[in-house]
């Protein structure tokens, strides 16, 4: 006779329970803490057109083209075709972004229908003035009557590389924005 294996403990102790008590209470204090804590930020995102490989075509017509070359010592402001409008040269400071949206200010007034800019940077420009150059590009902020309003000047921007020279200075006054 074969003897049959004998189970051991089976109705000695019932099956055990799971307790998430103390889980729960952790969730019910932790989450509003992380809630309340958290840091919401606002993503802002830009739409830049980036040159295409048909870079050297010529425009279908003579239109104002206008041209921002950020360099290490200034910020050029020009026609394409044309040449320097500004040249703002760098203080030790910085760039002066006033004087930057001033020129903008002339040429958006000069030519308001142009919507589009192009902005040019040297391999050894940072980030930040990148951004500040763009913000004066797009925007102009401008005091009346005691508040500040903003005033769209050229939000379609298009950015690349600096040439490795200066541009053509304009000579006559018809070019320069006064």
């Amino acid at each position: 006779m074969r003897r049959r294996p004998r189970r051991r403990g089976t109705g000695r102790h019932p099956p055990a329970e799971v307790n998430i008590t103390a889980f729960m209470n952790l969730m019910v204090i932790l989450v509003p803490f992380l809630l309340v804590t958290a840091v919401f930020s606002r993503i802002t995102i830009l739409e830049l057109d980036l040159p295409g490989a048909a870079g050297n075509a010529q425009p279908e017509s003579r239109r104002f083209d206008l041209e921002i070359i950020v360099r290490g010592k200034a910020i050029e402001v020009g026609e394409r075709y044309g040449g320097t409008i500004r040249r703002i040269d760098a203080t030790a400071s910085g760039y002066d972004y006033a004087q930057l949206s001033q020129v903008l200010q002339q040429i958006k007034a000069r030519f308001p229908e142009t919507l589009d800019a192009t902005l040019l940077l040297e391999a050894d420009i940072s980030y930040d003035t990148l951004v500040q150059v763009m913000d004066c590009v797009r925007v102009a902020r401008i005091v009346q009557a005691g508040g500040v309003y903003n005033t769209e000047l050229f939000p379609g921007i298009t950015i690349g590389d600096a040439p490795g020279g200066g541009m053509q200075v304009v000579n006559n006054h018809a070019g320069r924005v006064q």
